[in-house]
C-alpha cells in the first residue's frame, strides 16, 4: 500500500477539526482504504471486502446526495484511498465528484458503479418526464465529449444570459422538490458584464443536461442571447463556445414572429438549448432519449410558449421575482420533479436487487484488482453476499405480490423508484404535483386530491431524509384520510443502516401500508 503525506491539508485540518474524531481513512492501516460517495455503496463494499477493508462514505447517512458539499475531512479520506467507487449517472452532487476526482491518489481511479455494472448484466432504465405536461419541456444540455480539450468529469460548461429583449421580463429558474426557486437567468435585474454575467450564468457538467422553469410575465415575442464557455480545468482559461439567440412566441401566434415567416415551430415534447463542447456551437436539440434527434437551427426556430401555459404566482417570498402573488404569468414547466442536473438515466440502479449484485460482482473484481492477495476472501464473501441478495429479491417480490393489485400505486416525493416499480410490478403513480416548477398552489393541490380519490391511494410514501420538502403531500393525505409511510430512496438514518435492512423496510412497509 503506498504511503501519503499531507502537509498544508493536514494543518489546516488540525486546526479546524480540534478534538474531533479522526477521519475513517488513515495510511497506518495495512487494510485496503475505499472510499465510497454514498452509505449505500460502502454497505456493498463492507460486504464484499469485510476484514480485508476500510470504508468510508462521503455523503452521510439522513443527506441529500444530489446536494451534499464535501467536507475537508471528506477530502482527506479520499487523499488517503487506495479504491474508489460512486454510483455516478448523475447522482451525486457534481462537487462530490469533483472532490473525488480531484484527490485521489496517482494511479487510483474512481470506479463508477452504475455505468460498470452494466457489464455485469444491470438493467438500466430512461428518466421519464411527466407526459401530462403538454407543453415543450426546455432544458439547458452541454453536449459532445470534449476531448480535444482534455475534458474530464470536473469540467465545466457555461451557459450565460448576456441579453433579453421583450415585452416584459424572462425568467428561467430551477426548484427544488417544493422548495424555493433557485434562478439561472433574470432579465429583470438586468445582466452585468462587469463581472462575467456571473449572477446570470449556470454550469454543467459535460455530457448532463437539466431541466428549468422559464416564466414570461408579460405576452409578446421575447429574444434571449446566450452564451457558452468551457473551463476544462479551474486553472486554465475558458475556451469561448459560441453565441446564439433563442426566439419565444409568448402567447402569440409564433407564426406571426417578425422576420421568422416559415419557422419551424417547437411547441411539445423534450428539447434542450444545447452547447456543444466538439463543434463550439449553441443549437436546440430535441430527444427523445435517443429517439428522433433532431436539431433545429436557433435563426429559423422559435419556441411557443402557448396562451394556455397560465400559472399564477405562488405566496411566499422566495417567488417576489416573478410578481405579486396571485398574477398570472405565462410558464413552461420543468417537467421533473426536484432541482436535479442529471443525464440520460435514472441512476437508483440498487432498488432493484439485481442490480444490486451486479454492483456486488463489479466491487469484488475491482478489490481483487487492488488486493490480489485477497481473491478467495473477495470471492467467498462476494458469493455468501449475492445469496443472501438472491433472498432478499425473493422477499421483495412476494410482499409486493401479496398487495392487492388495484392498491399498486405508488406516490412518492422524490423521481428514485422507477427500478422498483418495473421489477416488483408497482407503478409509480406520480409525484405532488405535475407541475413541480413551483409551490404547489389551489389547483395543484385540487389535483393531488383526484389522485387520492380516483385511483383510492391507500397511502403515498415519504422518504426520511427528504421529509421536510414534503409538507403538501402530507397536508393533503391527512385531509383525505391517507396514510403516510416512509420508504428509503438513496440514504440510510439510525433506523435502517444497510441495504439489505432497507430493502426489506421498504417491502414490509409497501405491504403493510398499501394492503
Amino acid at each position: 500500500m503506498p504511503t501519503r503525506r499531507l502537509t498544508c491539508l493536514a494543518a489546516v485540518l488540525l486546526t479546524m477539526a480540534g478534538c474531533t474524531a479522526p477521519p475513517t481513512l488513515t495510511e497506518s492501516d495495512d487494510r485496503i482504504q475505499v472510499v465510497t460517495t454514498t452509505g449505500v455503496l460502502a454497505d456493498l463494499v463492507r460486504n464484499v471486502g469485510g476484514d480485508r477493508v476500510r470504508v468510508a462514505s462521503i455523503v452521510p447517512d439522513d443527506a441529500d446526495a444530489h446536494a451534499y458539499e464535501p467536507t475537508l475531512r471528506d477530502v482527506r479520506n479520499v487523499v488517503y484511498a487506495d479504491v474508489a467507487f460512486s454510483n455516478y449517472l448523475m447522482l451525486e452532487a457534481q462537487s462530490v465528484i469533483k472532490t473525488m476526482d480531484a484527490n485521489l491518489p496517482d494511479g487510483v481511479e474512481q470506479i463508477s458503479l452504475a455505468e460498470g455494472a452494466t457489464k455485469y448484466a444491470a438493467e438500466i432504465i430512461p428518466l421519464v418526464e411527466d407526459v401530462s405536461l403538454d407543453t415543450i419541456w426546455l432544458g439547458l444540455r452541454a453536449r459532445g465529449t470534449g476531448s480535444a480539450y482534455g475534458v474530464n468529469r470536473s469540467s465545466d460548461v457555461r451557459l450565460s444570459a448576456t441579453r433579453a429583449d421583450g415585452p416584459g421580463r424572462l425568467s428561467a429558474y430551477l426548484t427544488e422538490s417544493f422548495g424555493n426557486p433557485d434562478i439561472t437567468f433574470d432579465s429583470g435585474d438586468g445582466f452585468d458584464p462587469a463581472n462575467g454575467y456571473r449572477d446570470d450564468t449556470i454550469a454543467l457538467p459535460p455530457d448532463a443536461h437539466t431541466h428549468m422553469s422559464w416564466a414570461f410575465d408579460t405576452p409578446g415575442v421575447y429574444r434571449l442571447t446566450l452564451r457558452a464557455e468551457l473551463a476544462v480545468a479551474v486553472d486554465t482559461k475558458p475556451v469561448p463556445m459560441g453565441e446564439q439567440t433563442f426566439t419565444f412566441a409568448v402567447g402569440v401566434d409564433p407564426h406571426t414572429v417578425p422576420g421568422m415567416a416559415g419557422a419551424t415551430i417547437l411547441r411539445d415534447g423534450h428539447t434542450d438549448i444545447a452547447a456543444d463542447i466538439d463543434t463550439a456551437e449553441l443549437y436546440l436539440w430535441s430527444d427523445d432519449h435517443g429517439k428522433d434527434q433532431v436539431r433545429h437551427e436557433p435563426a429559423t426556430t422559435v419556441i411557443e410558449v402557448p396562451a394556455k401555459a397560465l400559472k399564477e404566482v405562488p405566496a411566499g417570498p422566495g417567488f417576489r421575482f416573478l410578481g405579486r402573488p396571485g398574477t398570472q404569468i405565462h410558464q413552461l414547466p420543468q417537467a421533473v420533479l426536484g432541482r436535479h442536473v442529471h443525464g440520460e438515466i435514472d441512476p437508483h440502479l440498487w432498488q432493484d436487487v439485481g442490480n444490486a449484485q451486479s454492483y456486488v460482482e463489479l466491487i469484488r473484481d475491482s478489490l481483487i484488482a487492488a488486493d490480489p492477495a485477497g481473491v478467495a476472501d473477495y470471492r467467498a464473501a462476494a458469493d455468501r453476499y449475492l445469496g443472501e441478495l438472491s433472498a432478499l429479491d425473493t422477499y421483495v417480490k412476494e410482499r409486493i405480490d401479496a398487495i392487492p393489485a388495484p392498491n399498486r400505486h405508488l406516490v412518492t416525493t422524490h423521481d428514485a423508484f422507477a427500478y422498483l416499480a418495473k421489477a416488483y410490478g408497482i407503478p409509480v403513480a406520480g409525484f405532488v404535483t405535475p407541475n413541480p416548477a413551483v409551490e404547489p398552489s389551489l389547483a395543484d393541490r385540487r389535483r393531488l386530491t383526484e389522485t387520492l380519490r380516483n385511483l383510492h391511494i391507500k397511502a403515498v410514501f415519504l422518504e426520511p431524509n427528504l421529509r421536510a420538502r414534503s409538507s403538501t403531500l402530507v397536508e393533503v393525505a391527512g385531509q383525505e384520510g391517507v396514510r403516510v409511510c416512509d420508504i428509503y430512496g438513496d440514504a440510510f438514518d439510525g433506523r435502517v443502516t444497510s441495504y439489505l435492512a432497507m430493502m426489506r423496510f421498504n417491502a414490509d412497509s409497501l405491504n403493510r401500508c398499501l394492503t
